[in-house]
């Protein structure tokens, strides 16, 4: 497990409260960039394997409240699946990605929250995130299709491209 972030920001006691995110869904769907994204507030355009869990941190501030957000960016292989099951627990959300120019990770989402329902805690928070939405043009799976299957299952539901960092803040501040 390796870990991001500001050094001096993991020893922060300036916050009041902390949470755990995880954020799961298929290889290649964009997961560490919108964990890079968010955490440094910048693109990361190299398209490194995460292996296992890595962590990041970052506080924010909601409502005058400083929030320490732990951001535990998982593995989309298979073979990491039981990792990602022992982070459901602590986590008080859970960030679906998929990527809307590939069709099947759309469709493995309903995997992804059932795994999540099934390990996670019985208060954990889901948001849908549809990454990559700068690729337009390449689009699969329409925002009308996700937002529905966002209804249908009762969670929170956006898209986003790691490219805005505003869209990627939007991303946490909608379940924090």
């Amino acid at each position: 497990m390796s870990s991001t972030g500001n050094l001096n920001d993991k020893f922060d006691t300036s916050f009041v409260y902390f949470f755990n995110y995880i954020i799961i869904g298929d290889m290649g769907v964009g997961k560490s960039c919108l964990s890079t994204q968010f955490i440094h507030k910048r693109f990361r355009s190299k398209d490194d394997i995460t292996i296992g869990v890595e962590l990041g941190a970052r506080i924010i501030r909601i409502q005058n409240v400083a929030l320490k957000l732990f951001i535990w960016d998982t593995a989309g292989q298979e073979s990491f699946r039981s990792i990602s099951r022992s982070c459901y627990r602590k986590s008080a959300a859970a960030i679906i990605v998929y990527d809307i120019t590939k069709r099947n990770s759309f469709e493995n989402v309903v995997k992804w929250l059932d795994d999540a329902r099934e390990n996670g805690n019985k208060h954990i928070t889901f948001l849908l995130v549809g990454n990559k939405n700068d690729l337009e043009q390449q689009r699969q799976v329409s925002f009308e299709e996700a937002k529905q299957f966002a209804s249908d299952n009762e969670i929170g539901f956006m898209e986003t491209s790691c490219q805005d960092k505003l869209q990627c803040r939007l991303n946490v501040h909608q379940i924090s």
